[in-house]
């Protein structure tokens, strides 16, 4: 390994990494490219300068994977430009091994693909592909953890941190328990030593990640991992995500009320709000269940915001049960929503059954849905109007460079003229305008 290491730097050689999907790949590429710089690689600007290209895809919907086996075509010219260039394709839909062969049938210049579980052997690998061992190929059965890697974390007040990797729930619609496999758990003391390194490195927000955060079973439940992150570090804000509503207990409801480091904000995918495509979907709560569960929330916490995921066009789905979602919409009147066409993927439940609904359908509901979300959506960033909020700034804004961003406790982006130095700061900010996708306001006061 030294010896590649040395090779490395004193070819100056560059990484470049491309990631699809959710914020646990994001994560995961941060860890990808703190492996990489352990053994001498620096960031390249653009895949043209790079010498190792790195896909980190995902395989939860269909046009993910079409999209990347069209991305990893385009990399073949500058294969052929760079005698030193590595192109290695990883992630979810690599820990498939269909789709792995047949990306490595399709594209015989890519050296390295291995799945979601080995990420920490990519030295090793980058070793016997320069060493003449031929291509490489790695998705193994092994579930066992393997957390102690490095990371290049991108630069605060913002951090990632993973407290359980798989999914045991077998959504019928879902490959992600096939492709991460079951639910493994950090202990709550690697989790706890984590975030307050993060606070020492000066970070100002943590976001626990998981597929389904209420299961999380390291020595302790969820809400008890949350109340000794509040108590044991000094973060000052803690988020997570994702919740599953059939596992949300009210143990954690108290905890999240009890402290105000945790944020008012939980994403709770509803997915429909037909009880009987729920059942079909395999989600294990009815729609009546599910309104209680956030009308509780409400009223343990108030002011919370509720974010949710919905599929439209589930197979069988009627009209009937597509009304039974827009009427659950405008009772609960989510603060935003993630909405979805179904599409279906191969290897699950859902993709043999019955009564697939037509594409046209399909789009004629998304818009429906689309359309009544965004006026809600629009109506309660309105409500922010004539408050005062306090805001952690993240960054600049991208379309008015005399302007700052950041998001308040509720999860609303806000946007504000400010410069630079705000950022990592918690300010106090009054909103003048909300939109449909942004608050806007003026500094009411200095650094809190």
């Amino acid at each position: 390994m030294e010896k590649l290491k040395a090779e490395v730097r004193e070819k100056g050689l560059k990484y470049h990494i491309i990631t699809y999907g959710c914020q646990m790949n994001m994560h995961e590429s941060e860890k990808i490219a703190g492996i990489l710089e352990s053994i001498g690689y620096m960031p390249a600007d653009s895949k043209e300068d790079a010498d190792f290209i790195l896909f980190n895809t995902c395989c939860v919907r269909e046009n993910a994977e079409q999209k990347t086996f069209g991305n990893v075509g385009r990399i073949k010219k500058l294969k052929q430009a760079n005698k030193e260039l590595l192109v290695s394709v990883c992630g979810c839909m690599m820990q498939q091994e269909s789709a792995a062969k047949k990306l490595m049938e399709t594209f015989p210049f890519v050296d390295i693909v291995f799945g979601t579980h080995n990420l920490y052997e990519l030295p090793e690998m980058i070793l016997a592909c320069k060493s003449g061992t031929g291509r490489i190929y790695s998705a193994p059965e092994t579930e066992e953890l393997h957390d102690d890697v490095p990371q290049k974390r991108a630069e605060g007040p913002l951090a990632s941190v993973n407290i359980m990797y798989g999914c045991n729930n077998f959504c019928s619609y879902c490959i992600v328990p096939y492709v991460r496999g079951r639910e493994r758990s950090r202990s709550a003391e690697d989790v706890i030593s984590e975030v307050s390194g993060l606070v020492s490195a000066g970070y100002r927000e943590v976001m626990l990640l998981g597929q389904n955060v209420n299961s999380y079973d390291g020595g302790i439940n969820f809400a008890r991992l949350l109340g000794r992150i509040c108590e044991e570090t000094d973060i000052p804000r803690i988020r997570f995500m994702t919740s599953h509503p059939k596992d949300l207990s009210d143990e954690l409801i108290e905890v999240v009320a009890a402290y105000p480091q945790i944020c008012r904000h939980i994403h709770l995918p509803v997915q429909s709000g037909s009880s009987r495509i729920l059942q079909e979907m395999n989600r294990k709560y009815t729609r009546e269940t599910y309104i209680s569960l956030v009308k509780k929330i409400r009223r343990k916490i108030p002011g919370i915001a509720v974010t949710t995921d919905i599929i439209v066009g589930f197979p069988g789905e009627t009209e009937a049960d597509f009304e039974d979602t827009l009427s659950l919409v405008g009772e609960l009147r989510f603060d935003s929503a993630f909405t979805f066409v179904y599409s279906p993927r191969s290897g699950t439940r859902a993709a043999e059954m019955p009564d697939q609904v037509e594409e046209a359908v399909q789009t004629e509901r998304i818009m429906k849905l689309v359309a009544l979300q965004n006026k809600i959506t629009e109506e309660r960033n309105r409500e922010y109007e004539g408050k005062t909020v306090e805001v952690l700034v993240e960054g600049t804004s991208t379309r008015n460079p005399g302007h700052v961003c950041g998001r308040t406790s509720t999860s609303k982006m806000v946007n504000f003229e400010g410069s630079g130095a705000l950022i990592g700061s918690f300010v106090n900010v009054k909103i003048t305008q909300g939109k449909k996708t942004t608050l806007f306001g003026t500094l009411a006061e200095e650094e809190t």
